[in-house]
């Protein structure tokens, strides 16, 4: 049964960064006007507090699926209160910034009046490198420092570590140090700006280059998965580095940590998120602007987009 008609706000970069093959939120988009509701576009810079009242100066989505040039296009402006809206999906890209912790504590304000997808406490909480690490029993060995001593001493141990920015995302900046490597000290002295900025340290896992799976999870289940697998040029295997993509199972492994996870999600309001998997070990908690979603449909032939929207109506019913 579909629900009354809704308007959807997606808070989202511009137009001009969407493909319509890979992204997601437009994705959501199209979902949304499939299954009968307005759709608008805004972005971050343009949800205002007034009186109280949680405003965004949006423009109405005007879709097409078919154009390889302009997918997403900007229709008539409206100011709309967001707390008379039926949903919010909160999508810009990371990084999670100033401007986007400002963006949470504005929406805030909705609590009680319209769901938020994701939570703005959970988007504030959960640093996709670091909520992975409160769950000690399914991720890697993984230390998190500023000290060049410790960072060298953990590639030794572990026979090499993955190096990333605590606030890095799509690959970015990821780096691979192997034991005795002749450019470790550039490394760690770059990465840590010469002992200033802690970065995150996880073991190598060799697994990756099998592939490394992407989860989506709604409200704690799995909508399906995706195996991103590295070029023979680079152990990442982000879609946006150039891996390629695979339908994949959701297997006995993947659910071990996604029943580990999902309580914790819920709890922190995360309702679509993205997990990485690599060798039955969590890495990740993707929960700003989580993908995967297109290729997952185009790939297993499923459609985990209406899936979504379907419980963003019934949440409104609630």
């Amino acid at each position: 049964m579909k629900a009354a008609n809704l308007d959807i706000v997606v808070i989202m970069d511009g137009p001009d960064t969407v493909d319509a093959a890979t992204d997601t939120s437009f994705g959501l988009m199209v979902a949304a006007r499939e299954r009968g509701h307005d759709v608008w576009h805004c972005t971050a810079n343009a949800i205002s507090l007034s009186d109280g009242s949680v405003r965004a100066q949006a423009h109405r989505a005007i879709i097409d699926e078919a154009s390889s040039w302009a997918p997403l296009t900007l229709g008539e402006p409206a100011d709309l209160d967001l707390g008379a809206v039926g949903a919010v999906l909160v999508r810009p890209d990371p990084p999670f910034d100033l401007a986007y912790l400002h963006l949470t504590l504005l929406l805030d304000h909705l609590i009680g009046q319209t769901p938020v997808i994701n939570a703005p406490r959970g988007l504030r909480d959960a640093n996709e490198k670091l909520y992975a690490l409160r769950f000690p029993e399914i991720t890697p060995p993984t230390i998190v420092t500023a000290d060049a001593d410790h960072l060298h001493a953990f590639a030794q141990t572990q026979g090499g570590a993955v190096i990333k920015p605590i606030e890095g995302h799509g690959g970015r900046g990821v780096i691979l140090l192997r034991p005795d490597d002749p450019n470790g000290a550039s490394i760690v002295d770059t990465m840590t700006a010469r002992g200033q900025t802690p970065v995150v340290a996880q073991r190598f896992l060799p697994g990756v280059r099998d592939g490394d799976k992407r989860i989506l999870l709604l409200d704690g289940e799995p909508l399906g998965a995706i195996l991103r697998r590295p070029t023979d040029a680079d152990f990442r295997a982000n879609i946006c580095v150039g891996g390629s993509v695979e339908a994949v199972e959701v297997d006995e492994a993947d659910r071990r940590v996604i029943a580990a996870i999902a309580p914790s999600l819920k709890a922190d309001g995360l309702v679509f998120v993205g997990i990485d998997v690599i060798d039955g070990y969590l890495s990740e908690v993707n929960v700003t602007s989580p993908t995967g979603l297109r290729q997952l449909s185009q790939l297993a032939g499923t459609r985990p987009d209406l899936d979504v929207i379907e419980w963003i109506e019934r949440a409104i019913r609630r």
